[in-house]
Order: structure tokens, then C-alpha cells, then sequence
């Protein structure tokens, strides 16, 4: 449920609320907005007597949240929640929309400042690039780990670039946390529920990417591991499920855009290069994409794909990538946003 505070409301009335919540042995999600303040009660709240609540000072009304996810749901927050890249003037939410661009894995650095500068240069906010890759086949490529760490660090520094990077498990959160501003969570950890729990703890941002197999309401019950543990500033990244279809690496379920804007207020960030496995797709898929809805996009971006040491068939150029941001800033215009 959720406790909907009175316009005009002080701090005090909220403080009593709190504490009526945590004695009924639940936890409070204190939400200010932009009229008035909302205090969502976290915890199994089924037979708890609301009338407690009703009744406190300040209190407008105590509404119960249909939805499991209580803190990712639009009926706690009606306004769009934006997400900042780091300590850059760069966001994902809002009007504007953010593009997260990069090689799939860091694997020297030249590879990563020439991409880096080049992705700069046509307009990108954040730079992507893998440390840690987590690989089907344990003979592949792994990553150069705390060493591509560093070059991405270095790319930060030279081009401004926000720092996406995936963290595997929960003994790499604190090493990717010293040198990121965007903490990643792929599809194949979305449900490693202790990983979550570690990432919520962070004070930076989460990118949360969708479980290949997952359903829309298992993907946001994963993003509310990491609200219920503090942090809330989280971008769904939605990059394509599995399906019988061969002629895709995944199918990218863009439908999933506007559906998550309905019931959720996160912003959402749509990756064509997982989400098709095609080069050729990807230009079409983000141009897909903006029209869709999505606040942002990740895409796979290397000046020599044919001889990338990860998923080089997904990887455009930087001159492919330069030409995309040229068409998606139009079909932007197009639905009343900006790049």
C-alpha cells in the first residue's frame, strides 16, 4: 500500500507516518513529488490494519498497490523518474534521449579510445564497453577484468563519456563500483537475486537488462530488489527475449516500451545489438525504438568488426554509428523529443 500525504504536509507528519510503519514491522519508500509526498510501505501488508495510517496526521489517503512490485510501480510515482549518467550532465529520462555506445569488450586501448572518440563525437552520452564478459562457451574471450577496467577510466577521462560496465557477481561489485558510473546487470544475472541486493546498495546508477526468458512483471520484481535496497535511480534495459525464431539472435520485443511506461515510472533503454544479433538491423531497430517510446539505447559499436573479439556481428562502425544518430534525432523530433 501506499500513504498518500496531504498538500502542505510537514516533515514531521511524514516522520510519524514512518514510524507507524516500521511498527507495524514493515518498511517505508519516502517519495517526494512535485505536490505532494508519498510514503510506500514495503513488506507483506495484507493483514495490516490501515486504518492506523488513515488516521495520522497529514495523512490524504492510504491506497492499496494492485501490483507486486510496489516501488517500481506507477501507482506510487506518477512522474517520470530520470536517471543521471554519473557526475556528467547526462541523463536517461525526461525529453532528452541518452545513447550508451561502445565496443561489446574492452580489449585494448586503442581499440577503446578511437571508438570512444568517435562515439563522442557523434552525439553518444555514455560509453559501453564489457570488463567482465560472461561467455557461453568458457573458452571464449573473458575480458581484460580490472585492467579494461582502467582503460574505461581512461576513455572517461579523455572524452567526458559516463562509464557503463557489466558486474557479475557480488565480489565484483565493489571494483566496478571504483571505476563506473553506471553499474550493469545483464540477462543472465537479472534473477541472481544476491547480485541484486549487492547493486541496490550502491550509490550509482543500475542498468538492469531483461532475462532472455523473462516476463515483463519478473523483470520489474528484479528492479525492485535493487529500489527495496535503497536504490532507486534504475534503468530497464529491454534487449530482446529468445523465441523460435532463427533469422535474430533475439527478438526485440519493443512492445515491451510502452507497456513498461504504463505500469512503471522507470525509464527505458532499448539495446537493438543483443536484441537482433544483426548489424544490419540495428540503424532500423533504434530508429523502431524512439518512435516506440524508449528513453535511451545501448548499441555495440567497433571500428573493426570482422576481426572483434566478441559479437562482431552485432557491432556497427563508428561511421554507421555516426549516420544512425543523424536519422534517429529526426524520427526524436518526430514524437516531440530531443537527442
Amino acid at each position: 500500500m501506499i500513504v498518500v500525504m496531504k498538500t502542505g504536509s510537514t516533515k514531521q507528519d511524514v516522520e510519524h507516518v514512518v514510524q507507524l510503519v516500521r511498527e507495524m514491522g514493515l518498511k517505508e519508500h519516502i517519495i517526494v513529488g512535485e505536490e505532494r509526498t508519498v510514503v510506500a510501505v514495503i513488506g507483506n501488508d495484507r493483514f495490516k490494519d490501515r486504518t492506523v495510517l488513515e488516521s495520522a496526521p497529514g495523512v490524504d489517503k492510504v491506497v492499496p498497490i494492485l501490483a507486486p512490485y510496489k516501488i517500481a510501480s506507477r501507482e506510487v510515482k506518477k512522474e517520470r523518474t530520470t536517471v543521471s549518467l554519473g557526475k556528467t550532465d547526462a541523463s536517461i529520462g525526461g525529453k532528452r534521449i541518452g545513447v550508451i555506445a561502445g565496443p561489446c569488450s574492452v580489449e585494448s586501448k586503442p581499440q577503446l579510445l578511437e571508438i570512444a572518440h568517435a562515439v563522442k563525437e557523434s552525439g553518444a552520452k555514455g560509453l559501453r564497453g564489457g570488463a567482465f564478459k560472461p561467455r557461453t562457451n568458457p573458452y571464449s574471450f573473458q575480458g581484460l577484468a580490472e585492467q579494461g577496467l582502467e582503460l574505461l577510466a581512461l576513455a572517461r577521462e579523455e572524452t567526458g563519456l559516463a562509464v557503463v560496465t557489466e558486474v557479475m557477481s557480488i565480489d565484483q561489485v565493489a571494483l566496478v563500483h571504483r571505476y563506473a558510473d553506471v553499474l550493469q546487470v545483464g540477462a543472465r544475472n537479472m534473477q541472481n537475486f544476491n547480485l541484486l541486493n549487492a547493486v541496490g546498495e550502491q550509490d550509482k546508477p543500475v542498468l538492469l537488462k531483461r532475462g532472455m526468458s523473462a516476463t515483463l512483471e519478473e523483470f520489474l520484481l528484479a528492479a525492485e530488489y535493487i529500489m527495496a535496497k535503497g536504490n532507486t535511480q534504475i534503468m530497464l534495459c529491454e534487449r530482446g527475449i529468445r523465441t523460435y525464431e532463427d533469422y535474430v539472435r533475439n527478438t526485440l520485443a519493443l512492445a515491451a516500451v510502452p507497456e513498461l511506461h504504463r505500469v512503471s515510472h522507470l525509464p527505458v533503454v532499448v539495446d537493438p545489438s543483443q536484441g537482433t544479433g544483426k548489424s544490419q538491423l540495428v540503424d532500423s531497430m533504434c530508429r523502431a525504438a524512439i518512435a516506440a517510446g524508449a528513453d535511451g539505447l545501448i548499441v555495440e559499436v567497433h571500428h573493426d568488426p570482422e576481426h572483434a573479439l566478441t559479437d562482431g556481428a552485432q557491432s556497427i562502425t563508428p561511421q554507421q554509428f555516426d549516420q544512425m544518430m543523424k536519422s534517429i534525432s529526426r524520427i526524436a523530433a518526430a514524437v516531440d523529443r530531443e537527442m
